[in-house]
């Protein structure tokens, strides 16, 4: 019985570090866990399960409970307390609120909860419809709140739209928010959903107004700045509004980012950092999208001749802080591919764009690294293909000639690996169910279709997955795609191009191989974008 308690506590030990102290207790030495867990994963036989654990790591790094111990402490003396946070200091006297909105909010407000114990007065929180059933399910205690706890949930969103249940949210947050005075502290946790958890429209706008036009805009592939633009300008709270609503109060945001370039103003829409909009630029995006001259009055109205918002006396009341990053949790999964043997290109935490060019790079990605491990006289006329579709491509970080000079001149190079993260984006048509990252995962697998004699001697693997575990309105947080995948589709009858069509990339996974390839995290917690793993590696017989 020991044993099999010593073996639960080293894999417990790896994602949560509240384990450690009882791993100690066990008897376990914990260097010996960061030494040597990672020795049985070394005998993985597919490139599925090593792509599940790289994935796996990842989001293992961006869980809340880890995130907010990093970045939050409260400090007793003798009747005296402050809470430490991004640098700065504030004192602690029954003064203490919170509220919080967005997919990793429930995991982030526990932890908080743990951290600050009997210092904090009241709370709200806006989290996904869903969320504390999955995470209750999935038995990870460490991300619900206590029994006793001051904390309010509320949840809504479903499928990650603004709902009449997220709008009383919404409504909660702020009636706590006006409440407060100059003596009080408002911590306000923002993750990744945070925008559909906070919707609240301007007069004479109604919800139905704004579900309209940001179904539109998403649905024709609008980028998640654009989103948010509209947002901030069609909202109470977004775009400064809920720092408005607290002042004089001050205001610390925890901020885990779920948008490329990790802008404090885009994520959520901004309900803590002061911004103004210009009408002319909301009408330009929707011009671009073919949607200018169908608006509802209401949206028109509100754009066209809605009063700017005054700004607040004091910025110095409000502070941004940012805990989580795409970075972070790729960091942590090319830590984990290096211990599997693998030579990791971390290439960009920045992939975005429409879908079809994404899947048309990495899939020529993995034809050049396959060239470098067989020594393949294409080689050259690969990687000028590829130099120059990266160039078209306009990723600010993939620096993309730089990492295939290394691997040149790696010696003895038998395993690649690359990492990137951002999200895509899918114009949507049919009636089909899915997500980018299944759409991306499918359509690498069809760019591979047309080009597999290039990568014979190599075994070949991709997995797009979003980390907080639901893409798109499925339950799957992504999939995995191989070479061979289209040939062994139509010997089952299934042709991947009419699913492409109808964007029914979860149709398609759900019928093949009994769904083998589907991505299923159930929902993390948690929130940073979406993570890619490509596997290349050199056939043990060549």
């Amino acid at each position: 019985m020991t044993a099999i308690l010593r073996v639960a506590w080293l894999f417990l030990a790896v994602l949560c570090s509240p384990c450690l102290s009882m791993a100690r207790l066990l008897g376990v030495n914990i260097r010996h866990i960061f030494c040597q867990v990672h020795k049985p994963i070394r005998s993985m036989t597919t490139l599925q399960d090593e792509a599940n654990h790289i994935f796996w790591s990842a989001v293992s790094a961006v869980l809340p409970p880890c995130m907010l111990r990093r970045a939050l402490t409260v400090r007793d003396t003798a009747g005296f307390s402050v809470l430490e946070c991004g640098g700065k200091t504030f004192s602690l006297e029954k003064n203490l609120y919170l509220v919080g909105f967005g997919k990793a909010v429930l995991g982030m407000a526990a932890a908080v909860e743990q951290i600050v114990g009997k210092h904090l007065v009241e709370g709200v929180i806006s989290i996904p419809h869903g969320m504390e059933e999955s995470l209750k399910q999935a038995e990870k205690r460490d991300m619900l709140l206590s029994p006793a706890s001051r904390i309010r949930v509320m949840e809504g969103a479903t499928n990650n739209m603004p709902d009449e249940a997220a709008m009383k949210a919404a409504g909660e947050i702020q009636r706590l928010a006006e409440k407060l005075g100059e003596k009080h502290l408002l911590l306000v946790l923002i993750s990744g959903g945070g925008s559909a958890l906070l919707p609240a429209p301007v007069p004479p706008l109604r919800l139905q107004d704004k579900q309209a036009i940001t179904m539109q805009l998403a649905l024709k592939g609008a980028t998640i700045q654009e989103l948010n633009t509209i947002r901030r300008a069609l909202s109470k709270l977004k775009g400064g509004g809920l720092a408005r609503a607290a002042y004089p109060a001050q205001v610390v945001s925890l901020i885990l980012s779920d948008v490329i370039g990790d802008d404090l103003d885009v994520i959520a829409s901004g309900p803590t950092v002061c911004s103004t909009y210009k009408a002319e630029d909301c009408l330009q995006i929707l011009s671009k999208y073919g949607l200018r001259y169908s608006l509802p009055a209401a949206v028109e109205e509100v754009l066209l001749f809605r009063p700017r918002a005054e700004p607040l006396p004091n910025l110095g009341n409000i502070h941004n802080i940012l805990i989580g990053t795409n970075l972070i949790a790729l960091r942590e999964a090319e830590q984990e591919s290096q211990k599997l043997g693998y030579l990791t290109m971390l290439l960009s935490t920045a992939i975005s764009g429409n879908v079809k060019l994404v899947s048309h790079f990495l899939a020529l990605l993995a034809e050049v690294i396959c060239a470098y491990l067989m020594s393949s006289p294409q080689m050259q006329e690969l990687e000028d293909s590829i130099l120059a579709l990266a160039l078209s491509m306009n990723i600010p970080d993939l620096n993309l000639a730089e990492h295939l000079q290394k691997l040149k001149g790696a010696k003895a190079l038998d395993a690649v690996c690359v990492l990137c993260g951002g999200e895509t984006t899918v114009q949507v048509q049919g009636k089909g169910r899915g997500g980018r990252n299944q759409e991306l995962a499918l359509r690498v697998a069809a760019e591979w279709h047309k080009s597999l004699a290039a990568m014979q001697g190599c075994e070949v693997l991709f997995l797009s997955g979003g980390t907080d575990g639901q893409d798109g309105p499925t339950q799957a947080a992504g999939a995995i795609s191989y070479p061979q995948l289209v040939d062994q589709a139509q010997q089952s009858s299934l042709d991947i191009e009419t699913f492409l069509k109808s964007s029914d990339s979860y149709g398609f996974f759900s019928q093949f191989q009994n769904g083998n390839y589907l991505l299923l995290t159930g929902l993390t917690g948690t929130n940073v974008m979406d993570v890619q793993v490509l596997l290349v590696r050199r056939h043990k017989d060549q």
